[in-house]
C-alpha cells in the first residue's frame, strides 16, 4: 500500500472527496444477483436496464464491477458481450456480495489533488438501520477494492451511506436529518459528532441540512432522491405540485431550508427546481421514483424514466441545467421496484493525472 499515515484522517492529509462532475477513472458497481430485492421474476427483468447502464457509463469510463462468485462473472461477461459492450472497459472485483447498493456499502474515494494521491474511506454500513440483514460482505467491499487498486484505507468507525452525502466540491456537504440524525445508524453521536466525522473523512468544511427524504425510500430519506449539486452553488431540488400528494408537504420544507442556506463564500444556493414523476406506482406499491437519482458520469447524465407523463418535462430541464454534458435517459421502470435508481447503484472513481 502506499505510504500514507491512515492513523490521521483525510481532511488533516489534505485529503477531499471530489464533486461527482469531476473526472472520473472508472464507475463501480455491485452487479445484482438477490432476489429479496427483485424477487421472482423482477431479477431477471430488471437485467437489461442495468445492463443498459453498464453499456452508458463504459463509454465514457471504465466499469468496475464487483461480482459475487466466478460463476456470476461469467455470467456478466456473457451478457456484456451480447449486449455490445467494450468489454476492455469493464474490470471484475470478485468477492461475496449481498445487496446491489454500491452507492452506499461501496468505497468512498478521496484525492488529494497536490501530491496526486488517491486513497478510501471504508464507512461502516448496516443495511440502512439493520434493516435487510445479512450485510456483512457488503460491509467488506471497500476493502476488497482497497485491495485491488492497491490503495490505502481510512476508518471512520461509524456507519455513512454514499446515497446520504452530496458534495459540490468545495468544501460544503448536503445531507438529511431524517438519515443521517436517525439512531438506527450512530445512537451514540450527536449531530455536531457526526458533522465533525463528516468533515474529517470527507475534507469538507460545512454541512447543510434538508429535513427528510420521499415516501417509498426504505433508507430513511436520502438526499440523492431529493436535492443535488450541479455545480459549486447550484442545486436540482425536487417538488411535487400535487398539494394533495403525500411528497408535497417535506419537499416543500426541503426547498424552503436550501432557500435559507448559504455556502462558505455567503452566497445562497442557485436552485433549480425538478417535478417528481407522477406517482411511480408497481404492484400497489409506491416507488421512489425520481428524476433526481441520476448519475454524472463522463459520457454525460444517466437519467432515470419511468414511461412517466413528466419524464420529458425533466430531461428538458437537466438539458438545461447541463449545457455541457449530454442528457442520457435510460428506462428504470423495473431497477426502482428495488427502491434505488442509478445514482443508488453506482459510486465514482475520480481520475488523477
Amino acid at each position: 500500500m502506499p505510504d500514507i499515515n491512515t492513523s490521521s484522517t483525510p481532511g488533516e492529509l489534505g485529503f477531499t472527496f471530489p464533486a461527482e462532475w469531476f473526472p472520473h477513472r472508472a464507475t463501480w458497481l455491485t452487479f445484482p444477483h438477490n432476489e429479496a430485492s427483485w424477487q421472482g421474476e423482477r431479477l431477471a427483468k430488471m437485467r437489461p436496464q442495468y445492463l443498459a447502464f453498464i453499456k452508458a457509463i463504459s463509454q465514457g469510463e471504465k466499469v468496475g464491477i464487483i461480482a459475487n462468485d466466478e460463476n456470476l462473472k461469467a455470467f456478466i461477461y456473457k451478457e456484456l458481450d451480447r449486449t455490445d459492450v467494450d468489454l476492455s472497459k469493464i474490470e471484475f472485483v470478485i468477492k461475496p456480495t449481498n445487496d446491489a447498493w454500491c452507492r452506499d456499502h461501496g468505497p468512498s474515494f478521496v484525492i488529494n489533488e497536490q501530491t496526486k494521491q488517491k486513497a478510501i474511506v471504508d464507512w461502516g454500513h448496516n443495511a440502512w438501520g439493520g434493516k435487510y440483514p445479512p450485510y456483512d460482505d457488503d460491509n467488506r467491499t471497500p476493502k476488497a477494492v482497497a485491495e485491488y487498486l492497491n490503495l490505502p484505507v481510512f476508518n471512520p468507525g461509524i456507519v455513512m451511506e454514499g446515497g446520504a452525502v452530496e458534495f459540490n466540491g468545495a468544501g460544503s456537504l448536503l445531507t438529511s436529518k431524517s438519515c443521517l440524525l436517525n439512531l438506527n445508524r450512530n445512537p451514540h453521536l450527536n449531530q455536531s459528532q457526526i458533522e465533525e466525522t463528516l468533515c474529517q473523512y470527507y475534507g469538507v468544511h460545512q454541512i447543510l441540512w434538508v429535513e427528510g427524504g420521499i415516501v417509498g425510500d426504505d433508507t430513511d430519506g436520502h438526499i440523492d432522491d431529493t436535492t443535488r449539486f450541479i455545480n459549486e452553488d447550484t442545486v436540482i431540488a425536487c417538488v411535487e405540485h400535487d398539494p394533495n400528494d403525500e411528497n408535497f408537504e417535506i419537499l416543500q420544507t426541503n426547498l424552503q431550508m436550501l432557500k435559507n442556506m448559504r455556502l462558505l463564500n455567503g452566497k445562497q444556493l442557485n436552485i433549480i427546481e425538478i417535478p417528481m414523476p407522477k406517482a411511480v406506482i408497481i404492484d400497489g406499491f409506491r416507488t421512489p421514483g425520481s428524476y433526481a437519482n441520476f448519475l454524472i458520469c463522463n459520457a454525460g447524465v444517466i437519467t432515470p424514466v419511468f414511461n412517466n407523463p413528466n419524464d420529458q418535462i425533466a430531461i428538458d430541464i437537466l438539458e438545461k441545467a447541463f449545457p455541457e454534458r449530454k442528457i442520457i435517459p435510460l428506462e428504470a421502470t423495473e431497477i426502482i421496484w428495488g427502491q434505488g435508481s442509478f445514482h443508488c447503484l453506482s459510486q465514482q472513481e475520480p481520475l488523477l493525472n
